[in-house]
């Protein structure tokens, strides 16, 4: 294989979404059709559409695709496909066919795409799908992605805004991987670090998903560029406020000491402008802050379920390997949406 790297863009990894204030404003520009067999659109920031075909079936479909963030194009096209059908998992859902999406320079060694698209082929298999086919076009600067399909009962859908008040908030991976991500484009990264954040990025949610599909799931999102505050905002809406104890949160440790340092990426600070006005931090330090703000690619899902299954459910997370945790509770609506202490 070539010597030839894969070039950065500007952002990799869903640091490169547009910030999500920018979304809202050009969405709800858009007419709504109605449907009644639309179950989930993009009404409420879900994570994926889903469409009735029946009483007992509905197919959830998403897409999602994002320059490299990581130097070795075989991983990289893993984390772009765990990624993608994350949105699956976090619907509750079952993958059934994939399609690759592709930007990659004519000029660029072919050999570099082989290994992205057999990445991505990995996850698609190990996620019990079929690799369909996809679509390229030529471009400046590699992007990878998928779209899914995947297929769930009507009636058991995860919509991001069905937490309930009293629900208990269970994360299933850590945050920190745009920090430290950030940190290994300056080469300031440790190499354990980077281990974390890549074992972190291509290990599915489908295992995590699994179990939580054991229990009474009330609401349910994938952690990924709006960060854990923003995703968390879009999950109570109005209706709540979510208590965070900060102290539970997962993280990858050498992330603290980076944010500290300013390793810190746009998107992550474009979150704060979004959501910052919606929280309120008590005692939280700086880096704490900002591995909330931080995007994540290929990130945990964010549960809200019932308070006597939570330590059931824990359990059987931690299990998996990564770091995992129960980080707070959704309570009645006070002055800010969000309380982290």
């Amino acid at each position: 294989m070539s010597e030839e790297n894969i070039v950065f863009c500007k952002s990799g990894g869903c640091t490169a979404k547009l910030g999500p204030g920018v979304l809202d404003h050009v969405l709800s520009r858009l007419p709504k059709k109605k449907d009644d067999n639309l179950l989930i659109g993009f009404d409420h920031a879900d994570d994926a559409a889903v469409y009735r075909l029946s009483d007992d079936l509905a197919v959830v479909q998403t897409l999602d695709f994002f320059p490299p963030m990581v130097e070795d194009p075989y991983i990289f096209g893993q984390i772009a496909a765990a990624n993608a059908l994350s949105d699956i998992y976090a619907m509750g859902g079952t993958v059934k066919t994939a399609l690759n999406i592709v930007c990659f320079p004519e000029k660029m060694d072919l050999n570099i795409l082989g290994e992205i698209l057999l990445g991505g082929n990995s996850k698609v298999q190990e996620a019990g799908g079929t690799l369909a086919g996809g679509h390229s076009i030529a471009d400046e600067d590699v992007k990878y992605g998928l779209s899914v399909m995947g297929t769930i009962h009507p009636g058991r859908v995860y919509a991001n805004n069905g937490v309930r008040e009293g629900d208990i908030l269970l994360l299933t991976k850590p945050l920190g991987v745009g920090i430290v991500l950030a940190a290994n484009q300056m080469k300031a990264a440790s190499a354990a670090a980077y281990e974390q954040a890549v074992n972190s990025m291509t290990t599915l949610n489908k295992y995590a998903a699994e179990i939580l599909s054991g229990y009474e799931v009330h609401g349910c999102t994938d952690v990924t560029g709006f960060g854990f505050l923003k995703h968390l905002d879009e999950m109570i809406e109005e209706q709540y406020t979510a208590e965070i104890d900060s102290s539970q949160i997962p993280y990858i440790e050498d992330a603290a000491r980076y944010a500290d340092e300013f390793y810190l990426t746009a998107a992550g600070q474009r979150n704060r402008n979004s959501v910052g006005s919606d929280v309120w931090f008590s005692d939280v330090p700086f880096w704490m802050e900002e591995i909330l703000f931080d995007p994540q690619t290929s990130g945990g899902l964010l549960a809200g379920i019932r308070p006597e299954d939570a330590q059931s459910a824990l359990g059987k997370l931690k299990k998996l390997g990564l770091p995992c945790a129960a980080v707070g509770r959704i309570t009645k609506r006070r002055e800010k949406k969000i309380l982290v202490y």
